[in-house]
């Protein structure tokens, strides 16, 4: 099967956060940056936990007022402080490109490929595009209209309403070998209380065993890591799209390397056609 990209990866919220010190873990990023070459595409999370953090460091109290808003302010807070950081620590000599992108980049043909030409280009072009979605502009009542009104016409709409589903669906565009999931978690659990149930392998004979194998799957996951989140029966959903399309999907903790993830030396769930 031909392959356009090598990886796309994401990093979740709460995988970025040094939880006892209520700071970005620099440690991790610094690890994880390192090994983004041009021929990866980034997907991160982080921007308005990362806001509400800094906010909060520098005025020692947090934002009052609509949750909208909120979101809005801290996601356009944190939004510089993440890329910043992913710059300080990727290899001085590759470009770092911001993508911000919302539910209308992939429900609108036109906007679709323009947005895949530019992420296929930034490799030939010795880039990295760090991709998040534009909580800083985008509003839920807004978008839950403007979803609506696709729905009215079209059987499948992407909603973005998750970095796991835009990490999919960016996998999809591009045609992805691998999609690496990384979470406060080593993957996906029967039981998520118990370490020893670790799903290490959602496979089948062919795609469509496989998707059978991730639904039933999805029946052992419930709960999620923070409010706000879709936890980990929305990741298997999501990451059906890739799944079809032959992409190897990885879900592991982000204190894994990328390097020991796609050379299978890491505790993860591996998902695929065997």
């Amino acid at each position: 099967m031909q392959f356009d990209t090598k990886l796309v990866g994401k990093i979740g919220s709460m995988a970025l956060i040094d939880k006892e010190s209520n700071i970005l873990d620099y440690t991790l990023i610094a690890r994880l940056s390192s090994e983004l070459k041009p021929g990866y595409i980034w997907i991160t999370s982080g921007a308005a936990e990362t806001g509400r953090l800094d906010y909060i460091k520098r005025n020692g109290t947090e934002l009052v007022g609509e949750k909208e808003d909120v979101k809005t302010d801290y996601a356009s807070q944190g939004q510089s402080i993440l890329m910043s950081t992913y710059r300080e620590f990727v290899d001085s000599k590759y470009s770092l490109r911001q993508v911000l992108v919302e539910h209308q980049h992939f429900n609108d043909p036109q906007k679709r490929e323009h947005l895949k030409a530019m992420l296929l280009r930034a490799k030939e072009q010795n880039a990295i595009p760090i991709i998040n979605y534009n909580d800083a502009i985008s509003t839920e009542e807004s978008r839950r209209f403007e979803i609506q009104s696709l729905k009215n016409k079209n059987a499948k709409v992407v909603e973005c309403v998750d970095n796991d589903e835009t990490a999919s669906q960016i996998a999809c565009l591009v045609k992805a070998e691998n999609l690496i999931i990384l979470t406060s978690a080593d993957g996906i659990y029967k039981d998520s209380h118990d370490p020893n149930t670790l799903i290490e392998e959602i496979s089948g004979k062919d795609i469509y065993e496989v998707l059978d194998n991730i639904t039933a799957c999805e029946e052992y996951c419930n709960g999620a890591s923070r409010a706000g989140a879709n936890g980990a029966r929305a990741k298997l959903e999501y990451i059906k799209d890739a799944v079809k399309i032959g992409t190897k999907v990885i879900i592991a903790s982000a204190k894994c390397t990328l390097h020991d993830l796609l050379n299978g030396t890491a505790k993860a769930t591996r998902i695929g056609v065997r």
